[in-house]
């Protein structure tokens, strides 16, 4: 599985959490049904975003990233979300990657615009007769999201509008690195599928991530691994979480309306709570956050809590209710559903439902009884 990570130029908040929550729900499935799990998270540690952040807040880029990177690793741990078996930057990938440029140009599948100052090296989408499988949207949508997601269509030069930069050159007071074609610094989608083919493969079983890198992110950096490699589909099956709004709008830097897992965990919310109110809808789903949404995690989670004390009669089925919801594509509502019927038939055991809760969703119900260290 591969999921892309954070530009780490702000803190982590309730968008991101939703979706890293949905894929370690993922992680945690196939490992109760026996599987070996190669999990791997990218971090897209030098991009636009991180640079002009740091300009503006007269910080050095890779201090930034470093503090952002550190914070949400602690923001991840409280939430109990697995870690990756390989987390990568793009920094520490950066031979790999420009590798990877070089490889499609030598192929005819990149090449350089006509660009005396700025020949940046982009790939040609001609040369994936498929692209557009992955996210099936229409040419005017494509163009659309291009243009809102990190794209650049009208640039002049490039062969088609859609065809996505690998290779940008070296711009006076941007950093930049060594690589065969000059020094510079990669474009986003190739970061992905150099570093999810060099640990996983050509061919991947999940693809994940939120719904908005559906189009350009997913759908390129699949375009780019099937023609370096020769080998289709980039992944089996593509997974996308939806977003979190918050009053209505989608949660988001450019609106400002952002809510930080660090900043409600500072205010004392267990992080449990954040996890089973994000838990409470599903992970495809467009959904809102709002304080009432938190109160009734906080509720379930004492409620559930104290079921997880007693001593009762076996509750084997209401594991199986719970490993059946989840296997019918991850329904969490359904799942805590089911918790809430255990906690409220005061006859059924805890123990085996603390655990089970603990071990497929992510949520630590025995430790505030017995006080267990609640890291994953």
């Amino acid at each position: 599985m591969y999921v892309c990570g954070i530009t780490p130029y702000d803190a982590t908040h309730l968008g991101h959490a939703a979706t890293y929550i949905a894929f370690d729900l993922v992680q945690r499935v196939w490992l109760d049904n026996g599987h070996r799990v190669h999990f791997v998270q990218n971090i897209t540690d030098i991009d636009d975003p991180l640079l002009e952040r740091a300009a503006r807040d007269g910080i050095d880029w890779r201090d930034l990233a470093a503090r952002e990177i550190q914070l949400f690793r602690e923001d991840m741990t409280a939430l109990r979300v697995l870690p990756p078996q390989d987390y990568i930057g793009a920094v520490e990938a950066m031979d790999e990657v420009s590798a990877a440029v070089q490889t499609l140009l030598d192929s005819g599948a990149a090449y350089r615009v006509d660009d005396e100052a700025h020949p940046d090296v982009y790939f040609d989408i001609a040369s994936a007769p498929k692209f557009g499988y992955e996210s099936r949207y229409d040419l005017d949508t494509m163009l659309t999201l291009s243009a809102e997601r990190g794209g650049d269509p009208d640039r002049p030069g490039k062969r088609n509008a859609l065809d996505p930069l690998l290779w940008r050159t070296e711009r006076e007071g941007e950093p930049s690195w060594a690589s065969p074609m000059g020094p510079g610094r990669p474009g986003w989608h190739i970061e992905c599928a150099a570093i999810a083919g060099n640990r996983l493969g050509p061919t991947i079983d999940v693809q994940g991530g939120g719904s908005d890198l559906i189009f350009p992110h997913h759908e390129c950096s699949a375009a780019h691994s099937e023609v370096l490699t020769g080998v289709a589909p980039f992944a089996r099956h593509y997974a996308h979480a939806g977003m979190i709004s918050l009053d209505g709008e989608k949660m988001s830097k450019s609106r400002g309306n952002l809510v930080f897992v660090s900043t409600l965990r500072a205010d004392g919310v267990d992080p449990a709570a954040i996890r089973v109110a994000l838990l409470a809808g599903h992970y495809r789903a467009d959904r809102p956050w709002s304080a009432d949404l938190l109160d009734q995690a906080v509720a379930r989670l004492e409620q559930w809590r104290m079921a997880a004390k007693r001593n009762g009669k076996d509750a084997t089925d209401t594991l199986a209710a719970l490993r059946a919801a989840l296997a019918d594509d991850l329904d969490t509502p359904t799942a805590l559903a089911e918790l809430d019927r255990w906690a409220d038939d005061e006859s059924l055991d805890g123990a085996l439902i603390a655990d089970a809760a603990d071990a497929l969703l992510g949520i630590p119900l025995r430790a505030a009884v017995a006080g267990e260290d609640l890291r994953p």
